[in-house]
């Protein structure tokens, strides 16, 4: 591998350092399509293996709930010794539990083998991170987020349109073992790929590796605590309400993590999470505006799916097709972003959600006052211009949140971001179901069917829609945060977007 020596700039030619990002960005590619290709097999799991409910919620909760308790320790580790020997130990994991996937006998193998795979997800997302920030700065560090952006918005709402076409492909019977088989030759020739473009990330230290491993318990229980209700939430009356008590639980564990840290910290060692960290308001400020947004786009995606589907009986392929128009334009807008952020900042982000805004009240709209037959495209036209918008918010975002924070930390703040959007996903999406079958379980029977789907669908973009327009408040607050600081400070004084330091991190100085 090319040696990469522990600095901002990397002395390695254009052409192999965005051969050694597409490697990267195509990984995280596979990895994010894990997430939503899924949904749209089990109902073939359930009849192919008998599978109980509890077991399908796992299979596609297991998988969120182990990449999200993974994030943060593989991200610290990866900053404090080699993000490239994660990168390719996490990726061959990732391809060994694909392969299991694709050959379980039962469905609580499938069960087992998914949370597996989970933990093979959070292993190497927080790598194409930290490798991203470290590669590129500046200008070009914009474009290299707003292609990672367009490669994300692609794979998220391709997933159940590919997801369904395998199913398509395969019978009914094992159509959806084509899910899982599918990335196993993509992970070998990944892995291939990696080892052979990947930069050396080797830090040389005597120190050994530290991961605070009290502050990882607590860090553990406080997300499985404050994720796991919200993943078993389906918005059937049988839901258990006692899963509730456990944000208690989560509300202790968090105020324990912090003073932990804050202990650790003050004995000179280092903390899992730098709390110096959430002092930088960018990062911040654009960590919480992703979770948020993350919150929202899944749940449209989930709601139109099952509002087409269920309410107006759409094909499962043609039902992901609707979404096509999104995946494009977000794809393009999310690479048009990424070259203009150095120049417009947070207004570009605040532009893309008043768009998206504007296309998702144009979707629901349309969705409940079109003819049946003409829905399904006038929704998708509704989503060519929100996708727009959703893309001028996902990579200029990401690239403002991890703009002032120092390369060496790059992994573990990628790797926080990454845990928002996760714990966005399962709060956002809880909600909206809750919503849509609540709606469902009491007005059927008493109007008519489609008029019932409407009541739900409407109901459960209500919750979108107060999502969008609290991540649209938080830019707000930033960018006005960032006026004020600008009106405080000659330019010269100005901070770059590397300067601060690992030290300023745990000191609360950056």
């Amino acid at each position: 591998m090319t040696e990469l020596p522990r600095t901002r700039d990397i002395p390695l030619p254009d052409s192999h350092r965005w051969r050694a990002y597409w490697v990267c960005v195509a990984v995280a590619g596979l990895t994010i399509l894990d997430l939503s290709k899924v949904n749209v097999a089990l109902p073939s799991i359930e009849e192919a293996m008998g599978a109980a409910s509890t077991e399908l919620q796992l299979i596609v909760s297991g998988y969120v709930l182990a990449f999200g308790l993974t994030l943060v320790p593989a991200g610290r580790l990866g900053d404090q010794r080699s993000r490239t020997v994660l990168f390719v130990v996490g990726l061959s994991l990732f391809t060994l539990t694909s392969l299991a996937c694709a050959l379980a006998p039962t469905a609580t193998w499938l069960m087992v083998f998914r949370m597996l795979q989970g933990v093979a997800a959070g292993i190497q997302m927080p790598q194409v991170l930290g490798l991203i920030q470290q590669l590129f700065h500046g200008a070009e560090r914009g474009r290299a987020f707003g292609l990672f952006g367009a490669m994300i918005g692609v794979t998220t709402a391709i997933g159940p349109t590919l997801g369904g076409l395998l199913i398509a492909i395969g019978g009914p019977e094992d159509g959806w073992r084509g899910i899982f088989w599918m990335n196993v030759p993509l992970g070998v020739i990944a892995i291939a790929l990696a080892l052979w473009v990947l930069p050396e990330t080797r830090t040389r230290s005597h120190r050994r590796v530290q991961l605070d491993p009290v502050g990882l318990v607590i860090f553990g229980v406080s997300v499985l605590a404050l994720m796991w209700p919200f993943l078993f939430t389906t918005g059937s009356p049988d839901d258990d309400p006692a899963r509730w008590w456990l944000l208690v639980v989560f509300v202790l564990g968090a105020s324990a993590f912090v003073a932990w840290e804050r202990r650790y910290e003050a004995s000179g060692r280092q903390p899992l999470v730098p709390l110096g960290l959430f002092r930088i308001g960018s990062f911040r400020n654009g960590a919480l505006l992703q979770s948020v947004f993350f919150a929202a786009i899944p749940s449209m995606f989930l709601l139109t799916t099952l509002y087409l589907q269920d309410g107006l009986d759409v094909a499962p392929v043609f039902a992901g097709m609707v979404t096509m128009g999104y995946a494009l334009t977000s794809a393009f807008s999310s690479w048009r972003g990424g070259l203009l952020v150095e120049r417009w900042g947070r207004s570009l982000v605040l532009f893309g959600l008043g768009v998206l805004i504007v296309g998702v009240g144009v979707l629901v709209l349309l969705a409940l006052t079109t003819p049946s037959a003409a829905t399904p495209w006038a929704m998708a036209g509704a989503l060519i211009v929100a996708g727009l918008g959703g893309g001028l918010v996902v990579s200029p975002n990401q690239t403002l949140t991890l703009a002032d924070v120092p390369v060496r930390s790059g992994g573990l703040a990628g790797s926080v971001g990454q845990l928002g959007q996760r714990i966005g996903t399962a709060v956002g999406t809880a909600v909206a179901l809750s919503l849509f079958y609540a709606t469902l379980y009491r007005e059927e029977g008493s109007v008519a069917e489609l008029e019932v789907f409407h009541h739900a669908y409407g109901t459960g973009m209500l919750a979108v829609a107060v999502l969008l327009a609290l991540a649209f408040a938080v830019g707000v607050a930033d960018l006005g945060a960032r006026v004020r600081a600008r009106r405080k400070r000659p330019v010269s004084d100005e901070p770059g977007p590397d300067e601060p330091d690992d030290e300023d991190l745990a000191s609360g100085h950056a």
